[in-house]
């Protein structure tokens, strides 16, 4: 069995090429092992394709973030020989948050001795997403992220807050219709999340209760609030008490939804963006191999409690 890494250079506050090398050519000293720098975005998933289609049996390791995670993953899907692992390196790492001690997936000495589960996959129009996708204030706040970051004085958490106060002002909500278990809903809504995993956005947790492993995603529709009631909504959507906000967010479960926008609009996938007029969001046919340090458990046994 081959192990690759690829390691997004771009993932994370800093370059990690180094750090990353060192540690794997210390622990992999026998071992089948190579490699592979991305260059430019969509890279990753160029490099992970043509593992896969060796046809060989691999395990891959991403080095980065979700955004990482999410390019290798969409490289790899439909191909049966390749299991796929986070080796933690970005800025938000959401998606082994489903895990008991995300923690370890920055340790390599433990994700070599490692167990394996199968997860579903969310396909939004041609496109995949092994966590989250969504739709709405949240997608347009980072889509714009990037473009207030070259502006002097607002990189990092500034560069957010300012995205996040222009898009308040430009409109909280936007219409939509959303084609959702044999519904048809028509109009403005502030957000809509469809969950696979349970973490995004650097610890938005909107549906606890998410498994990946069901069959099913777990969808929110929040109505268009005002200005006034943003805090309390996404405090409470944040932290996934949505059962308490009944009159304004609607819950889900189901295998499809297809929302269609009044013009191209700022779709997220695990923190990549696309651009649609369309999201047609589903359970993808394929499904993912998904490796993890030993001992782990990915699913919480113990009934989540709240607060």
């Amino acid at each position: 069995m081959k192990h690759l890494f690829i390691i997004n250079p771009a993932a994370g506050s800093r370059d990690r090429t180094a750090a990353y090398s060192e540690q794997i050519h210390k622990l992999c000293k026998g071992l089948d092992y190579a490699i592979e720098v991305s260059g430019a975005p969509g890279q990753c998933r160029e490099i992970a394709r043509k593992a896969a289609q060796s046809g060989e049996e691999i395990r891959i390791y991403s080095c980065g973030g979700d955004g990482t995670m999410n390019e290798i993953v969409s490289g790899v899907a439909g191909y049966p020989n390749v299991a796929v692992t986070m080796y933690s390196g970005g800025s938000g790492n959401d998606f082994v948050r489903v895990f008991d001690q995300p923690d370890a997936f920055r340790d390599l000495e433990r994700l070599l001795d490692a167990e394996e589960v199968t997860f579903d996959l969310i396909r939004c129009n041609d496109d995949y997403s092994l966590n989250i996708c969504s739709v709405g204030l949240d997608a347009r706040i980072a889509a714009d992220v990037a473009n207030y970051k070259r502006l002097p004085l607002l990189s990092g958490f500034r560069a957010y807050a300012a995205s996040t106060v222009i898009n308040l002002l430009k409109g909280i909500s936007e219409h939509y219709v959303i084609e959702l278990g044999g519904e048809r809903i028509d109009g403005k809504k502030t957000l809509i999340c469809a969950c696979n995993g349970r973490f995004y956005g650097g610890g938005f947790n909107p549906v606890p209760e998410a498994d990946p492993t069901d069959g099913k995603l777990e969808v929110l529709v929040i109505e268009g609030v005002n200005i006034l009631q943003v805090p309390t909504v996404i405090g409470k959507y944040k932290n996934g008490r949505y059962k308490e906000l009944s009159h304004l967010v609607k819950h889900y479960s189901t295998d499809r939804l297809k929302v269609i926008f009044d013009k191209p609009t700022s779709i997220n996938l695990d923190g990549e963006q696309r651009t649609a007029a369309v999201a047609d969001i589903r359970l993808a046919e394929e499904k993912i191999r998904f490796f993890y340090p030993k001992g782990l458990v990915w699913q919480r046994e113990k009934e989540l409690t709240l607060v």
